[in-house]
């Protein structure tokens, strides 16, 4: 009886339990949650405020230095909004990145996933380096986005048929 309470508390809290205020926003994908800490948005890459080497696949795909800027302001405007709702983080089996961020999809009050909310408004792309579940969702959020030259995309130059 014992062992099955040890084991019962070491497991995770089901994801509809993980739920905090959004205290603060670092920038577009990384904010901090009430008794979660610091969370970096899962699958999503938004630009830097000042230009970097993260830079490159964007301007490979057309999108100026400048745009990129104003992206990186829009988008951490857009989740300020957000600041003092309650929101749900959904984790992934690795939760933690490599600066110790916790990862996660993060849910807004009305049921909206912030994640590929910004996808689809052009504030942010799909982060391709690692797989996560959402991926092939995101990256078709992400076609459509440009499709429909939606923020960072309204500019870009058009890509050609490789």
């Amino acid at each position: 009886m014992v062992l099955v309470l040890l084991v019962a508390a070491a497991l995770p809290a089901p994801a509809a339990d993980l739920a905090g205020r959004l205290e603060w926003v670092y920038d577009g994908d990384s904010i901090r949650v009430a008794h979660f800490g610091k969370v970096r948005l899962l699958g999503i890459d938004v630009p830097e405020t000042e230009a970097s080497q993260r830079d490159d696949f964007l301007l490979r795909r057309g999108v100026a230095a400048t745009t990129l800027r104003q992206t990186a302001t829009a988008a951490r405007h857009y989740v300020q909004l957000l600041r003092g709702q309650t929101v749900r983080l959904q984790l992934p089996e690795v939760e933690r990145d490599r600066y110790g961020r916790l990862l996660a999809y993060v849910y807004l009050p009305d049921g909206r996933l912030l994640n590929r909310s910004l996808i689809e408004e052009g504030l942010a792309v799909v982060y391709r380096r690692f797989d996560f579940t959402l991926k092939a969702e995101f990256i078709a959020a992400e076609t459509l986005a440009r499709q429909q030259q939606r923020g960072l995309w309204r500019l870009a130059v058009p890509l050609r048929k490789e």
